[in-house]
């Protein structure tokens, strides 16, 4: 289950390769512009250093995925069980996530889109201003020693990304809406139980 979460709540970063922390709170639909539907693939919340998804779809064995950036911690939370269970901090995936997340610059994206692991070694300009559903954003492009090319809208407001664009992915986030989010939105429920993910793995070994 947590495995299908992380794509949902990273791929926002790991597909663009520079986001910001949130300068104002905001809520938005996340849509995956790869695919033929036109159904959300899931909610992001944001608030200063925390960030909130929740998937779309609501699965009996999963719930929302709360990254910490401060504290570079994550839980996933699993609300028909009760439960959470907090994430490897070991995963690359993850620690890529945290440090893009924490990008500050939203007029030189660039130097944290360029510190990403994969972009290491290319190349990324600023485009200009531009507007993405209806709001200002300043768009970048990029190509990493791979000769992978990715594009990015960033909105300087929030000082999130809105759109991006990659070699297998898209997205963009849609319905922002901005003001103060509950701080219960990023807090573990009251009642649910910590899971023992490494008993867990020591059982499957």
């Amino acid at each position: 289950m947590y495995r299908r979460m992380i794509p949902v709540a990273v791929s926002v970063v790991l597909a663009l390769g520079s986001i910001a922390v949130a300068q104002s709170d905001f809520s938005a639909d996340v849509f995956d512009t790869q695919k033929s539907d036109t159904a959300a693939q899931a909610k992001i919340y944001a608030t200063k250093d925390k960030i909130r998804f929740e998937p779309a779809k609501k699965e009996a064995r999963g719930g929302a995925f709360i990254m910490n950036l401060s504290t570079q911690t994550s839980v996933v939370l699993m609300d028909q069980q009760h439960m959470y269970m907090e994430m490897p901090t070991q995963m690359a995936a993850q620690r890529n996530a945290y440090n893009l997340f924490r990008a500050g610059d939203v007029e030189n994206a660039c130097s944290s889109w360029e510190s990403a692991g994969k972009n290491k070694g290319g190349s990324c300009h600023k485009v200009g201003n531009d507007t993405v559903n209806g709001r200002s954003a300043i768009k970048y492009e990029g190509t990493n020693a791979n000769g992978d090319s990715a594009t990015f809208w960033v909105d300087p407001k929030i000082a999130f990304p809105i759109k991006w664009q990659g070699k297998n992915s898209g997205g963009e986030l849609r319905n922002i809406q901005e003001g103060t989010q509950p701080a219960s939105l990023f807090e573990v429920p009251a009642g649910y139980n910590k899971l023992d993910m490494g008993g867990m793995m020591q059982q499957h070994q």
